[in-house]
């Protein structure tokens, strides 16, 4: 059976246990933090900015709202078609819009191994939302709340490496991860001082390593 976005640009197809192969490259989530805000120089303009900066916000917290709609939306389709059953939850966190799919039975189908089916259903979901919308999608996907379960252990795993490299002040490389993966433990690892971490080697085989700073 195959499922397509309007368009043809990504493809599901169900293969005879009932899993999604991946048919959409995963998308590199970027790590860098948010430039500063240049400080306004008198106070008319700082109210003014204020003003400006408390629209923008409002207008993209309403942008997100309409992706995870539209992903919604999407979602409920592909899961009638693939005959799964799920609850879908919608949320805004940060600058991203969250989905996610709960309550529904065999849902680990749509997780994969590793998360490489729940990977491909989320690239599928953001092309659909860039299709509607033409903004490119950074919205976040959940099934079974295997992620956030996954971003527990992560974090809990980058934690553990820092207090072992501060402890002996030698360089640990840990396992190769996705970029969902690496960003977790690069986060856990920022919390601890003394330590700092960075991202080595190629795709698929890409990987954290915590030094002392």
């Amino acid at each position: 059976m195959t499922v397509e976005t309007d368009g043809g640009d990504a493809t599901v197809a169900l293969s005879a246990n009932g899993t999604i192969e991946q048919a959409a490259a995963e998308s590199t989530e970027p790590q860098e933090s948010d430039a500063a805000q240049e400080r306004p120089a008198d106070s008319d303009a700082a109210g003014e900015s204020d003003s400006a900066t408390a629209d923008d916000a409002g207008d993209a917290e309403e942008e997100l709202i309409e992706e995870g709609e539209i992903a919604g939306d999407y979602l409920e389709q592909l899961l009638d078609v693939l005959d799964f059953d799920g609850d879908i939850d919608l949320d805004v966190e940060g600058d991203r819009a969250i989905v996610s799919i709960d309550g529904g039975r065999d849902l680990s189908k749509l997780v994969g191994r590793r998360g490489e089916v729940l990977d491909a259903l989320q690239e599928l979901t953001r092309l659909a939302v860039q299709q509607a919308t033409g903004v490119r999608s950074r919205l976040m996907l959940d099934v079974a709340g295997w992620r956030a379960k996954r971003r527990e252990e992560l974090s809990a795993l980058g934690t553990a490496a820092a207090q072992r490299v501060l402890d002996s002040g030698k360089p640990e490389s840990l396992a190769a991860m996705t970029p969902f993966e690496r960003k977790i433990v690069h986060d856990a690892v920022a919390a601890v001082d003394g330590v700092e971490s960075e991202s080595e080697g190629v795709e698929p085989n890409r990987h954290v390593v915590v030094v002392p700073s």
